[in-house]
């Protein structure tokens, strides 16, 4: 018996949170998933936080995030849920074939990348493959990440986290700054006061070495914080 297949002998259903900012594209992917008699959608969210809040109060087998959504993106998103629910897997949907995103999800505890061009023809193989515990990468990238994954790991912290400059509370500043949040909608977001935003903000400005809002959105853009 495969590692992870007595987790199909035990439930009647694979449980699927399924995370998208756009309506017709969650729609999709239910559509792909209630075909299967082995899938359950048992719920959908819009944005990062509500994929965290969603994720934490069903505790779905899988999650299927998608990498780019407002408020935070699917790395964070992706990192949290793995820190607070050990039994659910991350599927991440992207439209970048990128072998140092794949690599940023993988750290972060994601175990399955794939584009969403793909998703007609390997949604369901994937979401089996992670449920069961199985590394999942769409073939313009499996490859890259096979062929570096053991230069990866010995490159990695005691802690197994990828060298990054911000914390998590600096990521989500800056990725709520760089969507254009004013000081006062970043305190309500994050329920903190708005001087405590503000001085996020200029701790995180200076720990970035920059010099205006612009050159935030910039550095946001060019690590994949935020699209562009």
């Amino acid at each position: 018996m495969f590692a992870g297949q007595d987790r199909l002998l035990a439930s009647s259903s694979i449980r699927i949170l399924i995370a998208d900012d756009h309506d017709m594209v969650r729609a999709g992917l239910r559509a792909l998933l209630e075909a299967e008699n082995d899938f359950e959608v048992c719920g959908e969210a819009r944005d990062g936080r509500e994929a965290l809040k969603e994720s934490y109060r069903l505790s779905p087998d899988v999650v299927i995030l998608d990498f780019s959504m407002p408020g935070m993106n699917g790395l964070e998103v992706t990192r949290r849920i793995r820190k607070a629910l050990a039994k659910t897997e991350v599927l991440v949907l992207t439209a970048y074939d990128s072998e140092q995103l794949a690599r940023s999800l993988l750290s972060a505890g994601a175990l399955g990348y794939m584009s969403k061009s793909d998703a007609d023809q390997d949604l369901v193989v994937a979401v089996h493959s992670v449920y069961q515990r199985r590394p999942f990468f769409n073939s313009r990238v499996a490859r890259m990440v096979l062929e570096g994954y053991l230069k990866l790991v010995s490159d990695t912290s005691p802690t197994g986290e990828f060298p990054y400059p911000l914390t998590a509370r600096e990521r989500e500043v800056l990725q709520l700054l760089a969507e254009g949040k004013s000081n006062r909608e970043v305190g309500s977001l994050m329920g903190i006061t708005v001087k405590t935003a503000e001085t996020h903000r200029a701790a995180l400005m200076r720990k970035l070495g920059l010099d205006s809002l612009s050159d935030l959105v910039r550095y946001a853009v060019r690590n994949r914080v935020i699209e562009p």
